[in-house]
């Protein structure tokens, strides 16, 4: 535990920060079961700590592997429950009250489920925190820590041992009580305190956007919001029931980590194995072999977890695994693409994975998480429209791939929306528009959000009085079914033609020299005003032809493709900035751009003259 320096290692669009906290001590002991006799109930509970007290009375719980496979803890939801009422009476006797806010570095590893339990025995608000260092390293992760420190208003701060020294750097001056390490609150004596009341009404958590537009902004969850959320996943979306296993890769402070796989099996009484976020992005085929031995039945990732490990796969290696047991391959998060997809089940088809566990789903932080899910156990569904005719009149006309492939654009169902959630798809003058008609997504449900914390502002932005939710995405819906097309701030507007920046990435990241994750598109100002398009693509090749070739190519297919020139750039790798949950952020990089260009520079692409485009030399990014 003793090392607190940071080392940065980029794997496959993954920014890896080694914060080095000691090698976990391997468990020679089994992990919780996967059968139990307690009887099973879909989140029909009141508040988490009410669905905490529940599964404590069977025998599953979460377990806790190395990069290596090897368990290093297992955590029964007894043991969780009885730890975590220790722990909150240590908080209260520091003299916290109901309603604090509790400041958590999110790591992957026990003492985050024992802290943000105890804050929910405690009447505490718990806030999870990013538990990874992006680009800048040191400086960087320190003031996005004591911006958001600041924004959360937490009187109390918590980190793994290697953390410690950031958090408390982060922290000076800002008035918290305590920063520490687990074992520091450990140490403090129990109070011999009453746990105050807890309802529906109460705050379960506050939960960080991941700032891809702005700095990210605290999302308040209140627990009948939460509990409503969690039982339209579990009995609707995922349809959990006895003999479900969950087995997650994604990091705490993410939505989908948090809420879907670690508070769906608490509430759903599921054991659940976990592999730290940094353990997959160094060895992804990790995933399978745990999903293998666990014999989990569900799993969730966003599309570039399932291109990473098909990517990782070498030849005749799929037949060691056996996935047969995985009924639910959760996707979501971001675009999804049908190939990305294809291309994951046709390398996994021997270790026996079905193409029809995949389960398109669509949510957000701002309504708990899940608003709509794909029906189960069907193979993912496309809409193939005309691409020329959406780019330019926002309206998704059908149209048949085969016979068109150099028009159609195929997007991936997301499904209905979850019981008592309404959907509706706006134009800019806020009027509903009709079916195939793309616009701003606006839901209603009762897990939405109650706002973000202490930013009136910006919640009457998103937050109507009457409870509809501007989600900032794009979409259409085609008989009931959701399709999500983009965000609404990403859109690329070219000569009054709508362009989808991940599709220029997209293009990007199917060249052999660009990794998953290594591209952003963005439209800039030009010398005129009139919008260009820019590709900026890390590189690490320094071979001078072969990044001229890399450059023309990416041109060249753009201009095929979608019929406008565009301005590339190719950077140095770990030179993409990303935001707090470790996503790229495109309003970032576009800032950026801006800053180290004149708009001189991008005169031939506004000319249509893709191959006279200047670009930057590498590493003057």
């Amino acid at each position: 535990m003793a090392e607190s320096g940071c080392d940065l290692s980029e794997k496959d669009g993954f920014l890896v920060s080694n914060i080095q906290q000691g090698t976990p001590s391997v468990l020679d002991t089994q992990s919780t079961p996967t059968l139990h006799d307690l009887p099973f109930r879909a989140a029909d509970f009141s508040t988490l700590s009410e669905a905490l007290d529940y599964a404590a009375q069977g025998e599953t719980g979460a377990n806790f592997y190395t990069g290596r496979g090897e368990m290093y803890a297992t955590l029964p939801y007894a043991e969780l429950r009885a730890s975590a009422r220790v722990l909150a009476r240590k908080l209260l006797g520091m003299g916290l009250e109901k309603g604090d806010h509790v400041a958590l570095i999110a790591e992957t590893n026990p003492e985050f489920l024992q802290f943000f339990f105890a804050c929910q025995y405690a009447g505490l608000v718990p806030v999870a925190l990013p538990a990874s260092i992006k680009l800048g390293g040191h400086t960087t992760y320190v003031k996005q820590l004591r911006g958001l420190l600041e924004s959360s208003q937490a009187v109390v701060a918590m980190a793994p041992e290697g953390y410690v020294p950031y958090l408390e750097e982060a922290g000076e001056g800002l008035g918290l009580r305590m920063v520490g390490a687990p074992e520091t609150f450990n140490s403090l004596p129990e109070a011999d305190v009453a746990f105050p009341e807890s309802g529906p009404e109460d705050v379960a958590y506050i939960q960080y956007t991941s700032g891809s537009t702005k700095f990210p902004r605290g999302v308040v969850i209140k627990q009948r919001s939460v509990m409503s959320n969690l039982g339209g996943i579990i009995r609707h979306g995922v349809m959990i029931g006895p003999g479900d296993r969950c087995f997650s890769w994604l990091p705490f402070y993410h939505d989908m980590g948090l809420v879907g796989l670690v508070l769906v099996p608490v509430a759903s009484q599921m054991s659940v194995d976990y592999l730290d976020t940094r353990e997959f992005a160094m060895r992804p085929r990790q995933w399978l072999n745990l999903m293998t031995r666990t014999r989990a039945t569900i799993s969730f990732s966003p599309p570039f977890g399932y291109e990473l490990c098909t990517r990782r796969l070498r030849e005749g290696e799929a037949a060691k695994y056996d996935l047969s047991n995985w009924r639910v391959a959760g996707v979501g998060a971001e675009m999804i693409r049908s190939d990305t997809l294809e291309r994951f089940a046709k390398a996994l088809a021997p270790a026996g994975f079905n193409e029809k566990a995949f389960l398109a789903c669509y949510g957000m932080a701002e309504c708990s998480l899940a608003v709509s899910f794909a029906p189960l156990h069907e193979a993912h569904s496309t809409d193939c429209v005309d691409g020329d005719h959406h780019a330019d009149c926002q309206q998704a006309l059908p149209i048949a791939e085969v016979e068109n492939p150099g028009r159609a654009r195929c997007f991936v169902e997301c499904g209905e929306p979850l019981p008592e959630y309404e959907v509706e798809i706006r134009n800019e003058d806020g009027n509903v528009l009709p079916d195939r008609h793309s616009g701003t997504i606006y839901v209603r449900g009762p897990s939405v959000m109650s706002g973000y914390f202490n930013a009136p502002e910006d919640t009457a932005r998103s937050l109507s009085a009457d409870g509809w939710l501007n989600t900032g995405d794009i979409g259409y819906r085609v008989e009931g079914r959701l399709i999500i097309t983009g965000r609404e701030k990403d859109l690329i507007i070219i000569n009054g033609r709508n362009i989808w920046p991940q599709d220029l990435e997209y293009l990007a990241e199917q060249q052999p020299e660009v990794n998953i994750s290594d591209a952003l598109a963005f439209s800039v100002p030009g010398p005129e005003g009139e919008e260009v398009c820019v590709l900026v693509v890390q590189c690490r090749d320094s071979d001078s032809d072969v990044r001229a070739d890399l450059i023309d190519r990416l041109k060249r297919l753009v201009h095929l493709e979608l019929g406008i020139d565009t301005y590339v750039e190719l950077v140095p790798s770990h030179t993409l900035p990303r935001t707090s949950s470790g996503k790229l952020s495109r309003s970032k990089a576009r800032q950026q751009f801006i800053e180290r260009h004149d708009p001189v520079q991008l005169v031939p692409a506004v000319a249509g003259k893709p191959a006279g485009v200047v670009e930057l030399k590498h590493g003057t990014a």
